[in-house]
């Protein structure tokens, strides 16, 4: 079938990208759905820092590839082998399937699956192979997933299936930005009760770590980072305290649980100096290849202190979306004050500018 998607053409074309349109709006072919896989009518997906690590060249990876990783939508079509989704289902998308075979599946969401990954790296999905084809040349896929589409072929295991009553741009933020700072604070931080919390870095994931953290109400949540416009949000998002790294330094701010969700090494520096003794760094950035840190081993092992990287917050999809669905319907995680703008398909190059300034939370690109 005929669809319409967002290829990147090209890896670290210079900024500002609404100059250089490393991202093209373009016409392709999208094969049918294999055994074990679906076809989607994408709904929503949203715009996160890993769709612009692959832009900008922080994470190489194939081109031409149909770009996205956070989106859901409706079930058209289910291939063979297929039994337990039906057509007119709406499904999250996730961005690392699981074979639940592998020593990484069995792991309970600790380390990623080895195959999900061998695919992701390849452009692949987890069945194998491509569905994507322009002007008779294969089009890579995006973390099995390639959402920034009207429609996508994946496989059945890089999604979950959610009820009609979540809405769609709710549904695809669930299914990165929450599920990777919710799942760092409940899968690797595991705080207890009076426990205090700090999140450093406040893009999409930092903020979803806020919302779950003061969903829980453990203890004080405290948030840092550098744009004053976010340090606001945070406070109205129920943050008991909000700082600039600089601020928390100089008062000697620290917390049980920190959660690094910038990407940088300074923030990853920071939020290692902030962990109080006994305390845990869980880090869920994803800095350039090559980025190394300075940190005291002595620091860890006199005061006890921990680090922990938690790819994807640790999380198993199947069992973590429904309880984010549940803590939505109850009221008490407010998904929906994530999403920053809704955009078109068309804006996508603009929007990766927005989002590399620091200024966006979650942009997402609504479907009609």
């Amino acid at each position: 079938m005929r669809i319409r998607g967002a290829v990147l053409e090209t890896i670290g074309a210079p900024a500002p990208f609404a100059r250089s349109q490393p991202i093209t709006v373009s016409e392709l072919e999208l094969g049918e759905p294999g055994p074990g896989e679906l076809l989607v009518r994408i709904e929503a997906a949203g715009l996160c820092h890993s769709d612009l690590s692959v832009v900008d060249g922080n994470r190489v990876r194939p081109v031409p590839m149909l770009l996205g990783h956070e989106a859901a939508g409706i079930v058209e079509a289910a291939g063979p082998e297929v039994t337990d989704v039906a057509p007119g289902q709406r499904v999250v998308m996730t961005f690392l399937p699981r074979c639940g075979d592998c020593a990484g599946c069995a792991s309970g969401g600790r380390t990623p699956c080895g195959p999900g990954s061998v695919a992701n790296n390849a452009g692949e999905l987890l069945g194998g192979g491509r569905r994507l084809r322009r002007d008779g040349g294969e089009v890579h896929h995006h973390l099995g997933v390639s959402g920034f589409a009207t429609h996508a072929v994946v496989d059945r295991r890089s999604v979950v299936p959610v009820d009609a009553d979540v809405p769609p741009e709710v549904a695809a933020v669930l299914g990165c930005a929450v599920l990777t700072g919710g799942g760092a604070l409940l899968n690797s931080a595991k705080p207890a009760p009076g426990d205090r919390i700090m999140v450093v870095g406040l893009g999409g994931v930092g903020m979803a770590a806020v919302l779950v953290a003061v969903s829980l109400g453990l203890g004080e949540v405290i948030a840092v980072d550098t744009v004053p416009e976010k340090l606001a949000l945070a406070k109205e998002f129920g943050a008991t305290a909000v700082y600039t790294p600089a601020e928390a330094a100089e008062l000697g701010v620290v917390a049980e649980a920190v959660i690094e969700a910038a990407g940088n090494v300074r923030a990853f520096e920071a939020a290692v100096a902030a962990t109080a003794p006994g305390g845990v760094t869980v880090t869920v950035g994803l800095p350039a290849p090559d980025a190394r840190a300075s940190i005291s081993p002595l620091g860890l092992v006199a005061q006890g202190r921990s680090i922990v990287g938690s790819y994807l917050g640790s999380a198993v999809p199947a069992r973590d979306i429904p309880e984010y669905v549940r803590m939505w319907r109850a009221g008490t995680l407010p998904v929906e004050r994530l999403i920053s703008a809704r955009i078109g398909l068309g804006d996508i190059n603009a929007a990766m500018d927005e989002l590399a300034s620091g200024a966006a939370l979650r942009q997402v690109i609504v479907f009609d």
